[in-house]
């Protein structure tokens, strides 16, 4: 009998995500602990790339804590430093732009916020780098219409033209004309490609012209915070991505979550999440270091976090995250 082909091995990626001074840190050391806890197949590096000091930085943003830099380096993550040309504090979230010319070129990665934990295998993600994609967990955050303003179909389509790119294949023909979701549009939580400085120049080159050179069609709308995510469908799309339905059921699923807050975390997330965020938090090594946070501290460690859950009921969570944040800050249990 004709033995059956060996399974082809999973082409290896990095992760990496933005570590810097203040809550950042502790986030990584949290995503770090939960990645090495839950996916014990992944071999590729974790990569927390660092800003370093300039003048787009008023403060040194680099990690400050050392005992975190230490229980970083023991669970074998990689500081990599990167410097800030174009964005720093005015635009933090620009930090993902431009971290991505400090990665491995020509290495296959997957970005994260480090508000994320990783709560399964990472190993088994069927990614597609040829295809990038990215975080679909999204909402309509943006572009927000104006009465008499441009629909959803002027906005986007100016976007396109602007980069000379197809606009009717973004489109997702299954939703309604000028409905959000017909549009590509994708939470920054996480994305992924097969080569970092392909895509970290295209992404910088579209969030600076888009930031400097607007299109006229987005005169009414605000960029801050959405720069990332306003040129990031495009960026996909330019690469011959889009929406990647395989990878989608897993990230942001049985794989990871984008918690973003502690409050929230415990306000809506599944139980298994709030079961790993616990566990990877237990040992008295990661413990004493995460304690130097204080939402962590307060919220896992001395209980608060437990309360948050009791104020809803997981089969009745109001529609709306505004509803959510109002419950929990009524109750003085909000921290950021």
């Amino acid at each position: 009998m004709a033995r059956k082909p060996a399974k082809k091995a999973a082409k290896p990626f990095n992760v990496a995500l933005v570590g810097q001074s203040g809550r950042l840190s502790y986030e990584a050391l949290l995503f770090v602990t939960s990645l090495r806890a839950k996916s014990p197949k992944f071999k590729g590096r974790v990569l927390i790339c660092e800003p370093q000091p300039g003048p787009l930085w008023p403060k040194d943003p680099r990690i400050d804590a050392v005992d975190v830099r230490d229980a970083l380096a023991e669970q074998g993550a990689e500081i990599v430093p990167f410097q800030s040309k174009h964005f720093g504090q005015t635009y933090p979230p620009g930090n993902k732009i431009e971290m991505l010319s400090a990665l491995p070129k020509g290495e296959p990665f997957v970005f994260f916020d480090s508000d994320t934990l990783i709560t399964g295998e990472l190993a088994d993600v069927p990614f597609d780098f040829a295809r990038p994609s990215a975080s679909m967990r999204r909402t309509d955050t943006w572009p927000k219409l104006e009465l008499y303003g441009p629909g959803y179909t002027e906005i986007w389509k100016s976007l396109y033209d602007a980069f000379d790119l197809d606009f009717e294949s973004s489109l997702d023909l299954s939703e309604p004309d000028e409905y959000w979701k017909r549009y590509l549009y994708f939470n920054a939580g996480y994305f992924f490609g097969k080569c970092p400085h392909v895509f970290g120049e295209r992404f910088l080159e579209y969030a600076l012209h888009i930031r400097d050179t607007p299109p006229d069609a987005l005169v009414c709308q605000s960029l801050d915070p959405w720069l990332d995510q306003v040129a990031l469908p495009l960026v996909i799309h330019s690469l011959g991505g889009g929406r990647n339905s395989d990878v989608h059921a897993y990230l942001d699923g049985p794989v990871s979550c984008h918690y973003r807050l502690f409050p929230l975390l415990y306000a809506r997330e599944k139980q298994t999440v709030i079961d790993t965020l616990e566990e990877v938090c237990s040992p008295n090594k990661i413990k004493k270091v995460l304690k130097g946070y204080d939402p962590i501290k307060r919220m896992v460690f001395q209980g608060r976090g437990a309360k948050v859950r009791a104020l809803f009921d997981q089969n009745a969570m109001p529609r709306r995250e505004q509803a959510i944040r109002n419950r929990i800050k009524s109750n003085g249990f909000w921290m950021r």
